[in-house]
């Protein structure tokens, strides 16, 4: 019976090993997009340490249910019930910080188009700090983030290759970073020369601050645009969404293996005091509050 126990112990942790790679690989993923496209390189790292602690713990709980070191036990289940909670903690964070804001319909366009105040809270600080932002436009230069928007098509009179006519463009389903990034707000009423060079239109009304900001410089563009913040929050909203979702099915896995580890383990207790199944045997005159 008490290798059974062990053996359900073993088999629990190992299932708990198996399930902190998906959120390690989300923590990975999470990384990428920050060297990437998202240039938001702090985020991943709880995500990150979460996973690699579930790895450690479960890894001393697979080695005291195998050498029936009962003290490694109960150490996995403390630190399992901690991470289990900081788990539900980063889910609920990561929500709470991506609630606000999301891309609005522009008519006559397919790509959707970012604005600053339509986000708030942490993030949306954090990305408007004019320090931070340095950092992230220069990654987003590095990128080269707008250097795959171009396409071109060939001129069926002369053959040669030219830029995507405007009515093309306005039908592409543009990134939030593309659409915020590399192109001026459709509210400039800029005129289209192709994805990434638009002429301002003599005599037009401005209204949007982030007009005066479009440069056609390749190295400049709308990196220092409101809508360009914006646009990198709801792509970081995205893959904080995505993630969350991974999170959320192995918390559930996470809840249903500690019920099941704290049962083998105080199933083991009792067959090592020779107790029968159902009853537990007061060992001390004064028990503690908790018992595992």
């Amino acid at each position: 019976m008490m290798r059974g126990s062990n053996t359900l112990i073993g088999a629990v942790n190992f299932i708990t090993f198996l399930v902190s790679i998906p959120i390690l690989g989300g923590g990975i993923w999470l990384a990428s997009r920050a060297n990437s496209t998202d240039c938001i390189r702090f985020l991943q790292w709880p995500i990150i340490i979460i996973a690699l602690t579930i790895m450690l713990i479960s890894l001393a709980g697979f080695a005291g249910a195998c050498y029936r070191q009962t003290w490694l036990l109960r150490v996995y289940l403390f630190a399992m019930f901690f991470v289990i909670v900081a788990l539900l903690f980063f889910i609920v964070f990561a929500y709470a910080v991506t609630d606000r804001g999301q891309g609005e319909v522009v008519m006559n366009r397919a790509f959707l188009e970012y604005q600053l105040q339509d986000y708030s809270g942490l993030l949306k600080d954090r990305v408007s700090n004019p320090g931070y932002w340095a950092k992230i436009s220069a990654c987003l230069r590095e990128g080269k983030v707008c250097k795959g928007m171009k396409r071109s098509v060939r001129d069926q009179q002369t053959g040669l290759s030219m830029a995507e006519p405007a009515e093309a463009f306005y039908r592409r389903n543009l990134s939030p970073i593309e659409s915020g990034c590399c192109k001026p707000p459709t509210s400039c009423g800029f005129t289209y020369m192709n994805e990434t060079v638009w002429t301002a239109t003599a005599g037009a009304v401005v209204l949007d601050a982030d007009c005066n900001k479009w440069n056609n410089n390749q190295q400049q563009l709308c990196y220092s645009c409101d809508s360009c913040k914006a646009g990198v929050l709801a792509s970081i909203k995205h893959s904080w969404r995505k993630v969350s979702i991974i999170n959320i099915v192995v918390l559930i896995i996470l809840v249903i293996v500690y019920v099941a580890s704290c049962a083998a383990y105080r199933n083991a207790k009792r067959i090592d005091n020779d107790e029968p199944f159902g009853m537990a045997r007061m060992t001390k005159s004064q028990p503690s509050r908790f018992q595992f």
